[in-house]
């Protein structure tokens, strides 16, 4: 029989289940690079919508093309935060999906989905915000005889993006609401957060769809806002989840 490192001798004289404690060094790692992915894709999406400049900022005299590089710079940022933010949510739906009295919960993974469906949408409202609407805005700024046809051009933009950021506010607050509905049904996080999430993924679609939080800068700042205190709190959650 070949000879034991040092280590694994030690735990195996010591009785302890090498496997599992691996198991367990390997379970506490991904929480914690899940945990970073989830901070930093939400400072990402956090400062893209600080820096963000709104359609007056645009549209001012002499201010053009400020804007349009502020714009497509934290669109870029924002973009970039995307697939950082998905592997937190990821590793999420990952620990909140272990088994549970034997049966694997399910809806971490719907809401991987669904959140999944949701940065899908809202990549393509970064797109065309971020780098279709200030080629538009050159050519309203820089045909005067085509100015009409471009403004057309601009609203249809704005239009589709719009559309793309309400599937993904609709996408995005379906799954806060499933993985907190998951947080309450187990034992891996505080119920706190579960509570806090049950109310804002309801709370969200209903202000936006009956109209009373707009999709501008300042209401979908407000959105992210909201997400991201969450998404930080289960962040900071999932950090200590193993030192319990």
């Amino acid at each position: 029989m070949a000879p034991l490192c040092s280590f694994s001798e030690y735990l195996l004289h010591a009785g302890v289940d090498a496997s599992r404690f691996h198991r367990y060094i390997r379970r506490m790692t991904d929480d914690r690079k899940s945990s970073l992915a989830l901070i930093a894709g939400s400072t990402g999406a956090i400062i893209t919508m600080m820096f963000h400049p709104t359609a007056a900022d645009l549209v001012a005299p002499g201010q053009f093309e400020t804007a349009a590089k502020v714009v497509t710079a934290v669109h870029a940022l924002g973009l970039l935060s995307m697939p950082v933010i998905f592997l937190g949510t990821l590793g999420l739906s990952q620990r909140l999906a272990i088994p549970n009295a034997g049966s694997p919960d399910r809806l971490p993974l719907a809401a991987l989905v669904a959140y999944g469906f949701g940065l899908a949408a809202v990549m393509n409202a970064g797109i065309g915000n971020g780098f279709v609407v200030p080629e538009v805005g050159r050519g309203i700024t820089g045909n005067a005889s085509a100015v009409d046809v471009w403004r057309v051009l601009l609203r249809y933009t704005g239009e589709v993006t719009e559309v793309y950021a309400l599937i993904f506010v609709v996408a995005s607050s379906a799954a806060i609401l499933l993985w907190s509905v998951s947080i309450l049904r187990g034992r891996v996080l505080n119920h706190a957060i579960g509570y806090y999430g049950c109310v804002l993924g309801p709370a969200t679609v209903a202000l936006v769809l009956s109209g009373h939080l707009n999709l501008g800068v300042h209401g979908f700042g407000m959105i992210i806002l909201g997400q991201t205190i969450w998404f930080v709190c289960v962040a900071a959650l999932l950090w200590r989840a193993n030192e319990k």
